[in-house]
């Protein structure tokens, strides 16, 4: 976002007055959602259904939430219970000559874009960037996978999906609760009324609706961004102050946990999917330079030495991870088991 869209976000979070006088184009948004989302159910837009599960990972709301380091969570849990997932992405930020693109090694992140680049290097599992979702999803079907995950799928309505969770930030919530451009949400409150889950991330300051799950996200290593050298939290890699950079949804989250982490961090926040320059990582003296791992994938070959990432890992709580296991196992007996889907495939 540029510095008016953040500017605009802010307010719509806090529910400025001003906002009101946009609720007659709010009116014209939620219509063409309304529109779009009963073409799709009555059929006159198709919707593509995969041989295996779908889950979609999103949200209601603009600015980050916290679905990519949940969307990575689930994606690890599901390979240790002997699924072999594979991540669908949209690659925002991104732009590549062909699609659907598979990531390997290789794939740099302007053609993939920085989340999928983050989940495939966190993960090593079949990660597909593709405008075209059910397109995308037959390419993982041919990569080997039985149950696949859509990144930020939420309103990507061509892809039929067995399970939708969605994320909320626990100190932002949802905002004046009023859709585009009056307020922050995409869709209107009424469609969390059909997800599966609703999963609030990081202490809430509201009262969150029953039944709804918590996650934290957890600072779990330092990684030194040139050769990949991993440093416990504690104690901390660098001395005294540094420069904090963070190109993501919501670059106060990042800093807090920082200062969580005892860092005296000097904060730089940049639009979400920023493409950084090197000279947006030059800041005049030899401090050391810390971000994010979203960040990460776009500041390699571009920071200076001394630049440390640090790593998150989403945590769910145990109610989550109880749900999620029944409705796996529901799963699993309306479509092939792992081995069969994948020699189906």
């Amino acid at each position: 976002m540029t510095g008016l869209g953040e500017r605009w976000l802010t307010a719509a979070y806090r529910g400025d007055a001003w906002l009101g006088a946009l609720r007659p184009l709010e009116a014209l948004y939620r219509l063409a959602v309304r529109r779009r989302a009963a073409a799709y159910a009555s059929g006159r837009k198709a919707v593509w259904q995969a041989p295996v599960p779908v889950i979609v990972v999103g949200n209601v709301t603009l600015g980050g939430t916290g679905k990519s380091p949940l969307v990575a969570w689930l994606a690890r849990h599901l390979a240790e219970q002997g699924w072999s997932p594979g991540i669908l992405s949209r690659g925002y930020g991104g732009r590549s000559e062909h699609y659907p693109l598979l990531l390997d090694a290789s794939t740099p992140v302007t053609a993939c874009g920085d989340e999928p680049r983050m989940l495939a290097d966190q993960t090593g599992l079949p990660v597909v960037v593709d405008p075209d979702r059910p397109r995308g999803a037959r390419r993982l079907l041919e990569a080997g996978c039985d149950i696949l995950l859509g990144d930020d799928g939420l309103q990507h309505l061509a892809l039929g999906r067995d399970l939708e969770l969605v994320v909320v930030d626990g100190r932002r919530g949802l905002g004046n609760g009023r859709c585009l451009p009056a307020g922050p949400l995409r869709e209107p409150l009424s469609r969390l009324d059909r997800v599966d889950a609703l999963v609030i991330n990081g202490t809430p300051a509201f009262t969150p609706p029953p039944g709804a799950h918590a996650m934290a996200l957890e600072p779990a290593a330092w990684r030194r961004l040139g050769d990949g050298q991993r440093r416990p939290l504690s104690p901390l890699p660098f001395e005294g102050a540094v420069h904090a950079i963070a190109g993501i949804g919501h670059p106060p989250r990042f800093f807090a946990t920082l200062a969580d982490q005892g860092v005296e961090a000097i904060p730089h926040a940049f639009a979400d999917h920023h493409r950084y320059t090197a000279d947006d990582l030059v800041f005049g003296d030899d401090r050391p330079l810390v971000m994010t791992a979203k960040d990460a994938v776009k500041c390699r070959g571009l920071a200076p030495d001394e630049s440390w990432v640090l790593e998150v890992e989403a945590q769910p709580d145990a109610a989550f991870r109880a749900w999620l296991a029944q409705r796996l196992d529901a799963l699993s007996s309306s479509y092939p088991t792992p081995g069969e889907a994948r020699a189906a495939n």
